[in-house]
Formats: C-alpha cells, structure tokens, sequence
C-alpha cells in the first residue's frame, strides 16, 4: 500500500534564557566637601554614604553622626543601626540581611546578596551571566538547556533555544538533522514520507521504496489496495472480462485473475439444475450439488410438491428430485 505524505512541525526552539534586568546598588563615601561618591540606590529610594565633621544627628534615633559613617534616604540622615533596621532588604537566599556596604541584585522585586544569586543547578553564579527563570528557579543557560530543551532525534545534542527546530510525531530535530534516508539532504519544510522509522523525501520514497502496482508498475505513493499479496492503483485493478473497475466493488477470480460478477457469471459459472440462473456463490450464494447437477439452495425443492428438501432426504427420478411422500405415491 502506499504511503501518505507527512510534513513536520516547524518551529524555532523557545527563546533562549536573557540576561534579565538586574539592579544593583552600591554605595560609597561621603563627606562634608567631597560630595557624592559612586551609585547608591536601590529601586523606589535613593541613598547616599557618608561622613561628616559636623553632621546632624539621625533622624531616627537622635544618635549624633559625628565621624560616624551614615546613609542619607531621601534627604533624611541615618545611622548605620537605623538604615538596616528600617531599609535594609534581605536577600531571598540567605535570608539574611544586605548590608549597607554590599552590593544587592535585585530580580522581579526579590533582593539578591552579589554572592548568592546563583543557578540553582549548578551553583554558578549569574552575577553577569544569561539566565532564566523556571518554576520559580534560576537556571543558567546551560542548566536550562540541559534539562528542559529538547534533544535532537539524531544527534541526541541539546536543540539550543531559539534555533530552527522540526517536530513529527512526539520527537524533535535540528533542522538540518532532519534528512532525507536517501539523498540525505534536509527535508526542511517539505512533505516527506515516513516508512519503518525512516524519513524520505518525495522523490526518493518514489525511486527507492514506494511498492510498485502490480498493473502499471508505477510508483503507489497514495491509497491503493492490496489482492493476493500484490498492491494495486485503485484505478488499475479491473475486471479482466469487461474492465470495468473492481475496487470497492464485489467479484470473485478464477485462478489468479478477478472478475465482475456479472462476467464470471456469464464465463465460469454453473447453471441452476433448476432456474439455469447462474451459481455464483454471492448473494443467497449456497447450493446444493447432486452428481453432476448444482441447485441454488432456495431451488433445491420436490419436483411435484416444491417443499424444499435443504436437509432432507431426496429420491432422484430422472430428471426430477422427490421427497420422500412424492416418492412413496409412486
């Protein structure tokens, strides 16, 4: 039989992991006459270091600052104690807090010690590295790949999000993995025909595998039907009395070639001893044989009587077939 054309899933990989927006805030040394030192905010305040001869005292505890290193939150002085009390964010690894002198990574509103924001799996850092988030995890790129990329049905490697990728049937392939089993070239996008785990192009599947029809010898690449252990065109298996077409059709052979009713009716088939209507053997197709006579089963009855003698004891008179009652008249 022949074989339907397939063609593939093709898709590109899912995006591969981004470097996700990190914020990171670092704080530095301020004096009286030197200013403002390096970067120092975090997301939503601004704050600056410093120390000062003179400065005020904490506006939150009253403890003078005097040569005291303090943090300045939207203009307001405070103490070291005080800004880790009241600012200070604590990281979602450790559980500890960040201190004013550390620098903090912030990810989608969860803080982050430089030190701990790490991949989950391997325990790289992703300070500066690409990663993605995963159920809540954080994965570099090559954990992420992997674990949760698909792996290429014939070279089993990792297809690396983002690429061009081709799907069929639950399985996954590079596209230019997916080759043709003949002319090993990429199929790509292109209709391809499976046959027993192997992938061929259409012209290939044609020259090299499809089965031949048994009628014209071409190439059965769709549909066609299967007789005596030979494939055919469903257009090419005709009647060899009238050719007229046989698929879905009844008929019936004599030896190895197949007939229309109708033709093997009219060239093979025995007359009814009765009717001298055709026995063909489809319909109300049993009959009953006597010698050299054939009966259609519903014909096979007392010559005199016409009660049906199918199971009975018969008595054969000449031309005539009598049951028994018939018979004992005589």
């Amino acid at each position: 039989m022949g074989r339907e054309k397939r063609r593939g899933r093709r898709r590109c990989a899912p995006p591969p992991p981004q470097r996700r927006s990190l914020s990171a805030s670092v704080r530095g040394n301020f004096t009286e006459d030197s200013g403002r030192v390096g970067a120092a905010r975090s997301p939503g305040r601004s704050t600056t270091v410093g120390t000062m001869s003179e400065p005020p005292s904490c506006r939150s505890c009253s403890e003078s600052l005097s040569g005291q290193t303090f943090i300045r939150v939207a203009e307001e002085p405070l103490c070291v104690r005080c800004y880790q009390r009241r600012h200070a964010n604590t990281c979602q690894e450790c559980k500890q807090l960040i201190g004013y002198d550390e620098k903090e990574l912030v990810h989608q509103d969860r803080f982050f010690h430089e030190n701990c924001f790490r991949c989950c799996s391997c325990n790289r850092s992703l300070a500066a590295e690409s990663f993605t988030q995963q159920g809540g995890a954080l994965l570099c790129s090559s954990c992420y790949c992997s674990s949760f990329s698909s792996r290429c049905a014939a070279c089993s490697q990792s297809v690396q999000p983002g690429s061009r990728m081709l799907e069929y049937d639950g399985a996954a392939w590079h596209e230019d993995c997916f080759l043709c089993s003949g002319c090993r070239k990429p199929i790509g996008a292109e209709a391809f025909v499976p046959d027993a785990g192997r992938f061929y192009c259409q012209a290939c599947y044609e020259q090299q595998v499809a089965p031949r029809c048994s009628h014209c010898r071409k190439a059965l690449t769709k549909g066609g039907l299967t007789y005596r252990g030979e494939v055919w065109h469903r257009d090419c298996f005709l009647c060899c009395g009238c050719g007229s077409p046989l698929a879905g059709q009844t008929f019936t052979s004599q030896g190895e070639r197949p007939f229309c009713v109708r033709c093997f009716s009219n060239l093979y088939a025995k007359k009814c001893a009765a009717c001298n209507a055709p026995i063909t053997g489809f319909g109300d197709g049993k009959y009953v044989s006597f010698e050299e006579r054939q009966w259609h089963q519903p014909c096979f009855k007392c010559s005199r009587c016409s009660v049906s003698l199918v199971g009975s004891g018969f008595f054969p008179d000449r031309d005539q077939i009598l049951c028994a009652d018939c018979n004992s008249d005589d």
